[in-house]
């Protein structure tokens, strides 16, 4: 039972650890991209409004894919992209479907609606304001938490806490694993004995580390092969 429980702690540390970094990563990224979060050119985003529902709603988050060639885009996609609007000191994001393709002196651009509005965008997007197309994947409700992530209030307590967590698990398995090997000098166990045991110890550790960090690495790689499959279900979807 306890080895049972000493098992799944260091998963559950190890699943900690993990996602602690990537939401890392995908903070600093944002703060590098112009507030835009990406990762292996995959971008989740969170929707702040309900102009485009029933397709998502606000609070999802959506991942968006970031384009090769800006003449893929057809109508019917759903794009990405910069607006002149301002909030909380940065340009608005938003998430449009194109209705409809342009094309002046050589240089294509786009006329966009949203699937909950009754008239087309007022504005014209141009292929520098686009950051990318949407997968067709939807979370619903994660948005919130992404966004909530990015404060810094959201940061030390899902980041740097868990993270903190994590190395004192570790150092306290460690501590364990000196007071093992001190354990047998109190028994009246000869130094060749004492030598075995410590060298047995410390071989277990390190076999069950490289265990564990094997089982997390096939979870995580198992996580990442089902939304690859999913987000590749999607983009052959035809679009309505």
């Amino acid at each position: 039972m306890k080895k049972a429980l000493k098992i799944a702690g260091s998963v559950l540390a190890w699943i900690l650890l993990i996602f602690a970094l990537l939401i890392t990563i995908l903070v600093f990224t944002s703060d590098k991209n112009n507030g835009v979060p990406s990762l292996f050119g995959r971008m989740p985003l969170t929707v702040e409004s309900g102009s485009m529902e029933p397709t998502f709603k606000e609070g999802d988050l959506i991942i968006s894919k970031e384009i090769d060639d800006i003449n893929d885009l057809q109508v019917g996609d759903v794009i990405s992209f910069w607006t002149s609007e301002i909030a909380e000191g940065q340009n608005v994001i938003n998430t449009h479907r194109i209705v409809e393709i342009k094309e002046e002196n050589g240089t294509r651009s786009f006329i966009t609606k949203g699937d909950n509005n009754d008239q087309n965008d007022t504005y014209i997007v141009y292929p520098g304001k686009i950051i990318g197309k949407w997968t067709g994947t939807r979370l619903g409700g994660i948005g919130k938490v992404m966004k909530f992530l990015k404060t810094k209030t959201g940061f030390l307590v899902c980041i740097l806490i868990p993270m903190a967590i994590f190395f004192l698990f570790e150092l306290f398995k460690l501590i364990m694993v000196i007071v093992q090997m001190r354990q047998p000098a109190a028994a009246g166990l000869t130094e060749s004995d004492e030598e075995e045991i410590k060298k047995r110890a410390i071989e277990e550790y390190l076999a069950e580390q490289n265990k564990l960090k094997a089982e997390a690495e096939e979870k995580t790689s198992e996580t990442d092969e089902n939304t690859t499959t999913q987000q590749d279900q999607s983009d052959s979807e035809p679009t309505e």
